[in-house]
């Protein structure tokens, strides 16, 4: 197997831009998996991975290069607004998402694009490819549903209000600071995956404080606007899609399929046998394999 030398390339640009169809867009901050190789006409076309809820780019950057060493694609891993390197907002909805990746796929000048999104990044890409079918070459939505939602986002809200609550430390080390948290978390949070994840959000600035990277008044305010995946009309994308679900996770169930193909006919679902919602991180292998498997397809 032969790897091509990789170039990755971050963008933190924080600030926001022109509004775009009544919605103020931001320029969202990327990391790019390219070759410094030449590559040789006509280049595959770019792939743009889109996060989850209190998620980043950065949780994907193995797997990003894995997509682009198997597919050859430019590969993008953005943070959505309020997560991340990108900018904070008091608007936080699907729509506003949409806009976000509008102005990212206008300034790369890309025609055309695939999409792969988790979770609320999932909801993100499904609702651009229903906007704008012309730009979206194929579509990944991992472990997430146009039609039902899960029960347990009803906890999402209280792990809002558990960060917020947190006494954030000053003037130690990370790993102490994240020690320190995490102890605190284990009161209320069990599952120790779950606070490492969450953990990955906390920052610390040159004066020695602390901060979620997340904002979590924003996401607290607008979680209405998340939950639920919005009303669409009669769009469609028929473009090739595949939902890959976590097989002990209930955010897309079997029985939403037909729900499911009213919006994207040619869909196809899978499911990783023992892999729960974060499928990407529990079970990246099988991921990887049906994933870039349905990338590569012609």
């Amino acid at each position: 197997m032969i790897f091509q030398k990789l170039s990755v390339i971050s963008n933190n640009s924080k600030f926001a831009v022109r509004a775009l169809s009544q919605l103020q867009p931001v320029r969202l901050a990327y990391a790019a998996y390219e070759s410094t190789s030449p590559i040789i006409a006509p280049s595959p076309i770019p792939l743009i991975v889109n996060h989850g809820l209190f998620g980043s780019k950065a949780n994907w950057n193995s797997l990003c290069k894995v997509y682009h060493n198997k597919t050859n694609r430019k590969v993008i891993a953005v943070d959505a607004r309020n997560h991340g390197d990108s900018p904070h907002t008091p608007q936080h909805s699907y729509e506003y998402m949409v806009a976000d990746l509008k102005y990212l796929i206008e300034n790369l000048n890309f025609s055309k694009v695939a999409l792969l999104g988790h979770s609320m990044g999932g909801r993100a890409v499904m609702l651009f490819a229903l906007k704008y079918p012309s730009l979206v070459e194929r579509l990944i939505v991992a472990d997430i549903s146009p039609v039902t939602t899960s029960p347990n986002l009803k906890t999402m809200p209280g792990l809002f209000g558990i960060l917020k609550n947190v006494q954030l430390p000053h003037k130690m080390p990370l790993s102490t600071a994240r020690a320190q948290i995490d102890s605190y978390l284990a009161r209320s949070l069990s599952d120790k995956g779950l606070r490492s994840f969450l953990l990955t959000n906390l920052i610390q600035a040159e004066d020695g404080s602390y901060s979620w990277r997340i904002n979590i008044p924003a996401l607290m305010s607008n979680f209405g606007d998340i939950a639920k995946f919005p009303a669409t009309g009669n769009m469609t994308y028929s473009g090739p899609v595949l939902f890959i679900g976590g097989g002990k996770s209930d955010y897309i169930q079997r029985s939403d399929e037909a729900g499911i193909k009213r919006f994207f006919p040619n869909a196809e679902l899978k499911y990783i046998e023992g892999a729960g919602h974060w499928l990407h991180s529990e079970k990246p292998t099988e991921f990887l394999q049906d994933t870039v498997h349905f990338l590569n397809k012609s």
